[in-house]
């Protein structure tokens, strides 16, 4: 990650890019039946994820490999080929969301999402995802993440000030996780 970033950032001499033609803003700004593209993106990626995860021989894989690794490997799977193509699959869809936030702010900056990896972990241990594997659904996270984007939003229209969302976010995730250690505990 702090590879990448440095790439970017010598890439773009650390500033950013702007003035995209109106066809790629479309991505963010545009409508399908009075829908916002990226709802519809985000339900394609959505319908297109729970099928991978629930109907798919890698789906089992990559929840056997998420509860037990160590059984999984001895049962045949080659854990380490699955666990790369799961990197692979978020790295594309980070990849998308980079694309659709370049869009919406018509402008590429190579230090735009940082800290955003905290945000996804939050939405996903919200969701209801134990970070000791093996738990979760991608529902949940889902749910997670909207969550997350309601907190987020509401606290800008709060007017906190964003040094303060950080706190509030980390301690979220604080609660979420020593939540998810109590219920294993049980």
């Amino acid at each position: 990650m702090s590879i990448a970033r440095g790439a970017a950032l010598v890439y773009t001499d650390g500033r950013p890019i702007s003035g995209f033609d109106a066809s790629f803003r479309t991505l963010a700004t545009g409508e399908f039946l009075f829908t916002p593209l990226p709802v519809l993106l985000m339900a394609a990626v959505y319908l297109a994820a729970h099928f991978l995860l629930t109907r798919t021989k890698f789906g089992r894989y990559t929840y056997a490999i998420g509860g037990n690794e160590e059984a999984t490997e001895l049962s045949g799977v080659n854990v380490r080929f699955h666990k790369t193509m799961v990197y692979a699959f978020s790295g594309l869809m980070s990849a998308l969301a980079a694309v659709i936030l370049t869009a919406r702010l018509n402008s590429a900056q190579p230090i735009a999402g940082i800290m955003y990896e905290l945000d996804a972990i939050a939405a996903t241990v919200i969701g209801g995802t134990s970070l000791m594997g093996g738990e979760g659904s991608l529902l949940g996270t889902l749910i997670g993440a909207l969550i997350m984007g309601v907190l987020r939003n509401g606290l800008n229209l709060l007017g906190v000030s964003s040094f303060l969302q950080q706190i509030v976010i980390g301690s979220v995730i604080i609660i979420a996780v020593l939540l998810d250690a109590a219920l294993k505990k049980r």
